[in-house]
């Protein structure tokens, strides 16, 4: 069911149970090799299905229950999975799954039970092209994602990664899409293939890897389509002679029915611009928390390590001392790691939200949202304050004000000193009874 244009492939169209595919021709003789995948997958519902998935088989899977393409395959394919079939409300999410050509896909669980690696990243009705890099490289296979939030091409975010992946020598690339009782555009817009070498090998010239024979149908498949678009470029331009030249135009004549931005086009504009800088923003929270956590981590291994070697030559109750110091310390730095922790997950929490946001038309949802956003900054002032406290309170020693030192207590009397006194006052008293 896949539909090739000049830019772009429609996999599947969205429509019920529908079933594509595109894979290379010939086999990959990459040792290692590297993909970058850029794809749309839209629909008008909530919920989409069934999804997408990019394979790198030992043999090309022809049409199947698997996302399109055949199962029992032998490889690994990495699975954008639009639908929830389990019910743990994990998707759309990023699977991977390797075969040994004896696998059944275990559908019902969303190959939960088969995953090698997985993350849930929702790629459905962004406002730019979702891409993907796919590496393998010194059997390690690592999944990174740019989840089209942002225009920034290297915009990517760490997915998956399987070490002491072991994938046939020779295979064939290819992608493939699905649908069932709901339905979504699947589009691929570019599937481009590198090939990895290891530093200071010598790395073989192109031509030497195709023969003659496969150059020379190349060449004159090449020069055919090159035939066909020069005349379609002449038939376009005899049928339209008032927008040569003008690009704008042009684009304005096949994009837009109206030269001008309506009121819905500016808000839904105005809400991606607004989801992109809080994307963005969240994101360098989520750097500046991982910086935190370093800088704690490095300070407790320091503490432990000093007091340590304070406490390595100094017997008896300085070892119990220093003992309880460092467990003071090493609890404290838990309770600091462990707010840190808190407020990544309520980032993640945020990340999802805003990925969920897809239907910015509705004020609802944008209420919602914003609602969100200013709870999450409350708490986040409220950790902060805690962190400072936590701080301040695990300062050195050098640092802290010190307070003044107390003065030497007296030392105690002795039992006739004290005899006398009493003495004394008792005579004092009677005395002073007697005179009144």
């Amino acid at each position: 069911d896949a539909i090739p244009s000049a830019d772009q492939i429609r996999i599947t169209t969205s429509l019920k149970s529908q079933r594509g595919s595109v894979w290379t021709k010939n086999k990959s003789i990459f040792e290692y090799w590297e993909v970058e995948v850029t794809f749309r997958v839209t629909g008008r519902g909530r919920i989409g299905a069934d999804g997408l998935a990019i394979w790198f088989t030992e043999e090309q899977g022809m049409e199947g229950p698997v996302f399109g393409a055949a199962d029992k395959w032998n490889g690994v394919g990495i699975f954008f999975d639009s639908f929830d079939n389990d019910g743990k409300k994990n998707n759309p999410g990023v699977i991977v799954v390797g075969n040994n050509g004896k696998l059944l896909y275990d559908h019902h669980n969303d190959g939960s039970t088969q995953a090698l690696a997985s993350c849930q990243r929702d790629f459905r009705n962004k406002p730019y092209p979702v891409r993907a890099k796919i590496t393998y490289y010194q059997k390690t296979l690592t999944v990174l994602i740019n989840n089209g939030f942002t225009p920034d091409k290297e915009d990517y975010e760490f997915c998956a990664k399987v070490e002491d992946m072991v994938l046939p020598s020779q295979g064939y690339f290819g992608i493939s899409a699905a649908t069932g009782g709901l339905a979504d555009d699947h589009d691929v817009l570019s599937f481009l293939t590198f090939q990895l070498t290891e530093p200071g090998k010598e790395v073989p010239t192109p031509d030497a890897e195709i023969p003659q024979k496969d150059k020379e149908k190349y060449q004159e498949e090449f020069e055919h389509f090159q035939q066909e678009l020069d005349k379609k470029k002449e038939e376009f331009q005899k049928e339209h002679p008032d927008v040569q030249g003008q690009p704008g135009k042009l684009y304005e004549q096949f994009f837009t029915d109206d030269p001008f931005e309506t009121v819905n086009d500016r808000e839904l504009r105005q809400i991606f611009e607004g989801q992109n800088r809080i994307h963005l923003e969240i994101k360098q929270l989520n750097r500046q928390l991982d910086m935190i956590l370093d800088e704690q981590r490095r300070y407790v291994s320091a503490i432990t390590d000093e007091i340590a070697k304070r406490g390595a030559g100094v017997p008896g109750q300085q070892e119990q001392v220093s003992q309880q110091q460092i467990d003071t310390v090493v609890k404290t730095q838990e309770e600091v790691i462990r707010q840190v922790n808190e407020m990544r997950n309520s980032m993640a929490d945020t990340l999802r939200l805003l990925s969920g946001a897809q239907h910015p038309g509705s004020a609802a949802g944008v209420y919602e949202t914003t609602q969100h956003f200013n709870d999450i900054k409350e708490h986040l002032h409220v950790v902060k304050r805690d962190i400072e406290h936590l701080v301040q309170r695990n300062m050195p020693s050098s640092e802290k004000s010190k307070c003044p030192d107390l003065p030497p207590f007296p030392s105690c009397l002795s039992t006739m000193h004290f005899f006398i006194f009493v003495a004394v006052q008792t005579v004092l008293f009677i005395a002073y009874i007697m005179y009144r």
